[in-house]
């Protein structure tokens, strides 16, 4: 290979083995296994999640797994490209790479090499040796771009939201709603709908006055709930020749220099979003204190809980600098139709809609053809520039349109973003920034949280992220459909930001873009009861998706949120070890088993943690799902969660069918773990208050091990915090703490699978226990019960040993 580089263009390339195994290179929709003939582009850009394309993040990262084959006599080990022998023996080694730039780039992954192409920058390499990729992640976190930052409690809990909720009575019917129908909500969130005419930090006083607001507001607090308002990334600037247009943030930011980006003629940048015409802070210059002014401002009106990041790559919705000389003409409608407005009624549904409503189907087709026809009617020739190509001239640096044009999913760069001319207060232009916008804006919103609740941990949700911004803010997967294929495409796309460092990601369940219908969110709502964050959420004008409006998906829900709940201490426990070791939330099946070669690609299945495997319906219209038990005849043994017996699987690899009739998702856990757990209630604060369960999941060595931390669940430095291990082997469960926070809830009962001999004595810290005792030869689990009074002054009040 060649080095190149130039002013505007850098190349590099490496070799790669025959049938590589890439992971990472974000953020795009992608299956979790790269392949080796995929250019991936990374520039950050406001699009509804293309498959294949450069959407919201940038994260130049990626893991390299390779397998060798062991020589069974030497020992000696041979690169196997192509390891599909059932009775082989292999190990793999893997490595993580990071080129540490923020200017837009192109990877190319190819059959031999991985070409390397920049449109700027330096070439800056960090090696992270491994050879795990739990060893590979770590080191990437704690040496490169940070561990993630530790959530609240609450987080944990079911959001739900959507763009179209018309004032504060429609919110507070929908909280009322879910508990109406008994299903837990943690948080209710707003999109654009509360804002004067989408205007950040100013709430339309007819909707969503404050006053109303503040009534809503602490009702929904005395529950235990939560609520969260997006805010945007760009500001309105009000018309100058309207006296009564006035908008204060942009006044307030307009009166000092460098707080808002610029032209290259020193002249106020101003481009267009959903306000009208807007202006974009600098971070580099006085946007970061501002900003931090106005979500402190904001606050005192509007008392929220987190903070909603969007349109952060950053957006614009048109070329350059719009609105200089415009600005006469605010407010202006987006230069586009908004979803429900006529010739954008939305008549999308998900695949295999016409087989379940084939009537409403056909009622739909017919009317989205007349739309499409009376769109294409409408519709006027118009001649558009083509921003591609243009003359290079030797020795110019040209921004708006380098001489190496990458292949961003909106052609050019310009295209629904701030120009790369833009320019920052300190003279750096936007080109050679622009991936780093949403980072900054999250680091800035971090920081005002902060100063609204002292000591407490900010919660953020942001679209676009860089390398290192889980250190601030989780994420969402962006603007996805209501199809079948985006929620399969939300496994891998979480488990590359496993890998990224963001492990608070969901997506919107059910999804965003189309409508959604009963099959599809009542297996949505289930799979994304795993993902650490968990939000409801679609577009304007769609049709209604609460978990409450389809009874089927009623009782999917509540039966995927009581198996959440009682995860929620382990869940809590897994972002505690990745936010202080850079251990992974979510995880491939292929990470927890790497020396098994059949996994490299494995993405319809995921482990949350070591310990729970969860194998989703992915398609429509199945009644079973195939899925492999990793280990399995090779020391592992897995036990379904529902009737806590061990699986009938014996050989590793092999698809098992399961049944799965619609309401049900398999989830099982993995022999060798033990899970601390509480039990399920309508807010994650009246869960904290429940009595403890431990359930033992034995591996066939009769051994399991685990971990419980607690602390108050809010606090960035807490006072005291408590870590309990947990130990089981030679028929004894150990349980020992340290530190001094206090929980005061009872141990109710434990529960221990996979014993294989009848059991006829039981003693807690040497004391027989004479009721509650109960032992199932069939399905070898030993339940003991009634251990309230044995432990009221809190399960974990001293340490424990039972035997049996």
């Amino acid at each position: 290979t060649k080095l190149v580089f130039e002013n505007q263009f850098i190349e590099f390339a490496s070799a790669l083995p025959e049938n590589y195994n890439l992971y990472g290179l974000g953020e795009t929709i992608h299956g979790l296994r790269l392949g080796n003939n995929f250019t991936k582009t990374i520039w950050a850009a406001d699009i509804g999640d293309p498959v294949d394309y450069n959407i919201y993040g940038s994260h130049p990262f990626y893991l390299d797994t390779r397998f060798y084959e062991v020589n069974s006599t030497t020992g000696a080990l041979t690169y196997a490209p192509n390891a599909i022998n059932d009775t082989g023996n292999y190990v793999s080694y893997s490595h993580g790479v990071y080129n540490r730039v923020a200017h837009g780039q192109e990877i190319l992954l190819r059959p031999t090499n991985i070409t390397w192409r920049q449109i700027g920058g330096s070439i800056d390499l960090y090696f992270f040796a491994g050879p795990t990729q739990p060893q590979v992640t770590a080191a990437y976190q704690e040496s490169a771009i940070g561990v993630p930052a530790m959530q609240q409690y609450f987080t944990f809990g079911f959001h739900q939201c959507r763009w179209g909720y018309a004032n504060w009575s429609v919110v507070e019917e929908v909280v009322d709603t879910y508990a109406k129908f008994s299903i837990p909500l943690e948080s209710i969130w707003t999109d654009i709908d509360y804002m004067n005419q989408y205007r950040d930090f100013d709430n339309d006083q007819i909707r969503y006055n404050y006053t109303t607001g503040e009534q809503f507001l602490s009702r929904l607090h005395a529950n235990g709930q939560h609520y969260i308002p997006i805010i945007d990334a760009a500001v309105y600037v009000p018309n100058p020749n309207n006296a009564s247009d006035a908008y204060e943030p942009f006044t307030r930011g307009n009166a000092t220099a460098g707080t808002f980006l610029t032209n290259p003629d020193g002249s106020t940048y101003i481009g267009e979003v959903w306000p009208g015409y807007t202006v974009f802070a600098d971070w580099l210059g006085n946007g970061g204190p501002w900003w931090i002014n106005e979500v402190i401002t904001y606050h005192d009106k509007v008392n929220f809980d987190g903070i909603w990041i969007d349109m952060s790559e950053v957006s614009s919705f048109c070329v350059g600098s719009c609105g200089s000389g415009n600005l006469s003409m605010n407010p202006v409608h987006p230069p586009f139709n908004l979803p429900g407005e006529p010739g954008s009624v939305i008549y999308d549904y998900p695949e295999g809609f016409n087989l379940t409503n084939a009537t409403e189907a056909s009622a739909v087709a017919s009317a989205s053809a007349s739309q499409s026809a009376a769109n294409a009617a409408a519709a006027t020739p118009t001649m558009t520039a083509n921003h591609l190509r243009t003359p290079v001239t030797p020795g110019v640096r040209d921004v708006n349109h380098p001489p190496y044009v990458i292949n961003n999913v909106q052609g050019d760069l310009a295209v629904h973003a701030v120009s790369p001319n833009a320019t920052h207060a300190n003279g750096v232009q936007e080109y050679d920034v622009h991936n780093l916008y949403g980072h900054q804006i999250l680091n800035a919103t971090y920081q005002a949280l902060l100063n609204i609740f002292p000591g407490k941990r900010p919660f953020i949700i942001g679209r676009s992220t860089f390398a290192g911004s889980g250190v601030w803010a989780g994420h969402w997967g962006g603007d996805n459909f209501s199809r079948w294929a985006y929620m399969f495409f939300s496994i891998p796309q979480a488990l590359s930001f496993s890998l990224f460092g963001i492990p608070m990601f969901g997506v919107d369940t059910c999804g965003f873009q189309g409508n959604a219908d009963e099959e599809l969110c009542n297996r949505w709502m289930q799979l994304s009861a795993f993902f650490p964050f968990y939000r409801n959420h679609n577009t304007l004008s769609t049709i209604p998706q609460e978990a409450y409006v389809w009874s089927s998906v009623i009782d999917a829900t509540k039966t995927a949120m009581a198996i959440r709940f009682q995860l929620l201490p382990y869940m809590y426990t897994l972002f505690y070890l990745s936010h202080t070791t850079g251990s992974t939330v979510m995880r491939a099946l292929t990470w927890e088993f790497p020396n098994d070669p059949t996994l490299v690609a494995a993405d319809r299945q995921f482990f949350l943690g070591p310990a729970i495997l969860v194998t989703p319906v992915l398609e429509q219209g199945a009644t079973t799902v195939d899925g492999v038990f990793p280990g399995v005849g090779k020391g592992e043994v897995y036990y379904d969660w529902y009737n806590q017996t061990a699986v009938d699987a014996s050989v590793a690899g092999q698809n098992v069918t399961i049944d799965a009739l619609l309401g049900h998702i398999p989830v099982y856990v993995r022999g060798g773990n033990v899970l601390a757990m509480q039990q399920p209630a309508m807010t994650t604060r009246d869960a904290r208050a429940t009595p403890w369960s431990v359930l033992v999941a034995l591996g066939l060595e009769g051994a399991a091990s685990g971990s419980l931390y607690l602390d108050d669940g809010e606090s960035v430095n807490p006072n005291t915090t408590l870590y309990i291990k947990f130990t089981a082997s030679s028929s004894t469960l150990f349980a020992s703490g340290r530190g001094n926070f206090t929980d005061t809830n009872p141990l109710a009962n434990i529960t221990i699978l996979g014993v294989q001999q009848s059991v006829s004595n039981v003693s807690l810290n040497g004391m027989v226990i004479t009721s509650g005792v109960s032992y199932d030869e069939n399905s070898k689990v030993l339940c003991i019960t009634n251990l309230s009074n044995a432990t009221a002054k809190g399960a974990w009040a001293g340490d424990w040993e039972l035997r049996w």
